[in-house]
């Protein structure tokens, strides 16, 4: 935009105008990827100390208080990557306290559905700030790029005041010995009273798994790698899946598809190509809602990889024989260049679409599931904190690969979704209708993923067995007092 170049630009003695470097560009954006690196690890301290919902108010004042810098800078660089960097704090903290919040609060039949709505949430959000670029952009004055930042002030507020009227996770307030507080949590949820034998069984599972995952005592960060029940493998499968979900091509299509859509001979601006893009990942994640809870993490996981994989191989190949190089003149493109260039769009716009449906929300709603209460936030913080390490690298380098090969680089994304199809098929288990605590009893249990949609809990049997031989000690105690009166 005209304005923010001319702030926060450098003035070029050769051409006479102001321009943002290459370097400029790097410095801002990359500061908010630190931000959210930083973030997502530092919140694993304040969901545990003041639990799930203290922690999304506290992390959402940061974002709040790091929107409002950036808004109110006038020319100063500095000022402005500081905002960034402390926005970015709130958003990496808070891409790992909501999964966790979420995932702690639904039941386990609403749990994924709920996850990917939180994702359908996000992706209506980038589209909103798509249109409002696309409304602003040519606005002569700073309000072109005020508005857009300071509007982030709304949602920021309203996440403020909103987290006011809901309640505490009852994971973490029974990990921390509120039960009656749990109790009516629970209660409260599911829309019936406090005595309800619905809250009471509940709340009986709840604390059996808690007290079983807490026996090893306080959880530390090397915890997260030991081999005490496969948590190395629970989280080496959440910081990978971030990291191909990172990997596989659609943000590349996001962050630099319009250079791409150029030379493939389109006038289209690239406020028009967000937008574009936008709306078709608003459209592709609605379907998800339905096939998370149908069929299952394993399935959408495999089946987004075949999809994009084959998108990404068509799009590259035909991108890197039939479309010109970049800076040929317009009149010099041939039909070849516009056929070649029709089939990248379509297939990108597919690519999108496949990963909106499958690979956008699943590694979200794995993350949120996969960890006993002792570790969670350590754990998803982990996967997260990936999740912002690899955007920030893909967001570095991506360009200046893109500068050497061209769309062959769309090669390297087919080849992590093939990496990624095995991944899954040997790594990942299904947790499709299993509770949080299910979901751990299945990881201790050694199940073979691709055996583990026919696996069956035992979870609530061990627990009544345990209550069966309470019983009976209580009754030979009796006896033993009776006899010796």
């Amino acid at each position: 935009m005209p304005d923010f170049i001319d702030r926060f630009g450098l003035f070029d003695e050769s051409t006479g105008q102001t321009v943002l470097s290459s370097s400029r560009q790097s410095i801002i954006t990359s500061l908010l990827s630190a931000g959210t690196f930083v973030g997502a690890l530092a919140q694993a301290f304040t969901s545990d100390r003041f639990g799930r919902r203290g922690s999304i108010l506290i992390w959402s004042g940061v974002f709040t208080v790091g929107v409002a810098v950036q808004t109110g800078t006038v020319r100063s660089i500095v000022q402005l990557t500081i905002g960034r960097f402390i926005a970015g704090l709130g958003v990496g903290a808070l891409s790992a306290i909501v999964p966790l919040y979420n995932g702690e609060t639904a039941p386990k039949a609403l749990r994924g559905t709920l996850l990917v709505l939180y994702q359908l949430q996000i992706i209506v959000g980038l589209f909103l700030s798509y249109v409002l670029d696309l409304a602003t952009h040519s606005i002569a004055n700073s309000a072109s790029w005020r508005v857009p930042v300071g509007l982030q002030l709304v949602w920021g507020l309203a996440l403020l005041s909103g987290i006011f009227f809901l309640p505490e996770s009852p994971r973490h307030l029974l990990g921390i010995g509120r039960t009656e507080k749990a109790t009516r949590v629970v209660a409260e949820l599911n829309s019936v009273p406090i005595d309800d034998a619905l809250v009471i069984e509940t709340v009986e599972e709840l604390q059996f798994a808690i007290n079983e995952e807490n026996a090893g005592g306080k959880a530390t960060w090397v915890e997260c790698f030991s081999t005490r029940n496969a948590m190395w493998k629970r989280t080496a499968n959440g910081m990978m899946l971030q990291f191909i979900q990172q990997l596989n091509g659609q943000n590349f299509y996001y962050y630099y598809g319009d250079t791409f859509f150029k030379s493939a001979g389109t006038d289209l601006s690239p406020y028009v190509i967000q937008v574009i893009l936008g709306a078709v990942s608003v459209a592709g994640t609605i379907p998800a809602l339905y096939l998370i809870e149908t069929w299952g993490r394993r399935r959408s996981l495999l089946t987004g990889a075949i999809f994009q994989a084959i998108c990404a191989l068509i799009a590259g190949l035909v991108g890197h024989f039939t479309l010109a190089p970049t800076g040929t003149a317009q009149a010099l493109l041939t039909q070849r260049n516009k056929s070649g260039g029709d089939t990248l769009i379509a297939f990108a716009v597919l690519h999108v679409t496949s990963f909106s449906i499958f690979w956008g929300p699943t590694p979200w709603v794995y993350l949120g599931e996969s960890f006993p209460l002792r570790v969670r936030p350590k754990a998803i913080a982990l996967g997260s904190a990936t999740n912002w390490f690899w955007n920030f690298l893909l967001g570095f380098f991506a360009p200046r690969i893109a500068v050497d090969i061209g769309p062959l680089i769309l090669l390297i994304f087919f080849g992590m979704l093939v990496f990624g199809y095995f991944y899954v098929y040997l790594c990942i288990p299904e947790t499709k209708g299993l509770s949080l605590e299910e979901v751990d009893e299945m990881y201790r249990s050694g199940v073979k993923p691709w055996n583990s949609a026919g696996w069956t809990s035992h979870l609530i049997e061990r627990m009544h067995e345990q209550e069966k031989r309470r019983a009976v000690d209580n009754v030979h105690d009796s006896d033993e007092r009776a006899a010796a009166a």
